[in-house]
């Protein structure tokens, strides 16, 4: 009797999904949301090159570069981290912590600017500061 062992190992060749149009897409969007940042920061640039920059024109367009910089992280975890693909608690547990480090961060930077802008109001070496005066000097026949 022959003993012959067979593997019960059946090996199969991994199969692609046929993703190529998800990840055209995913290419396009992003290509077209960096595309308008670099034009938005172009534009900045122009615009502090000038004599008098428009202060409200400069902060609007960076609104909108925060703005397409978020809609582009919000895109790359949705797809290239599957977090779209995700329960909604799943979601709200990265999310949630994300937003309050974001809050933190911004509190933080606020109280810090408000407390050295107070600082340089109120700063107390002003009132120690004494002026040395140089004593008068008494005409002739003045009276004392």
């Amino acid at each position: 009797m022959s003993s012959s062992v067979t593997s019960p190992e059946i090996t199969f060749h991994p199969e692609h999904s046929d993703n190529t149009k998800v990840i055209w897409r995913t290419f396009w969007i992003l290509s077209i949301l960096t595309i308008a940042e670099l034009s938005i920061g172009i534009g900045i640039y122009t615009i502090h090159k000038g004599e008098n920059p428009s202060e409200t024109l400069v902060l609007a367009f960076k609104g909108m570069v925060c703005i397409l910089t978020l809609a582009k992280a919000y895109y790359i975890v949705s797809v290239f981290m599957h977090l779209g693909d995700e329960l909604r608690n799943m979601i709200m547990t990265i999310i949630v912590p994300l937003c309050l480090f974001v809050w933190f961060i911004t509190a933080f930077l606020l109280d810090g600017n408000s407390w050295r802008n107070l600082r340089n109001k109120f700063n107390r070496t002003d009132v120690n500061k004494t002026e040395q005066v140089a004593p008068a000097v008494k005409e002739k026949g003045a009276k004392d």
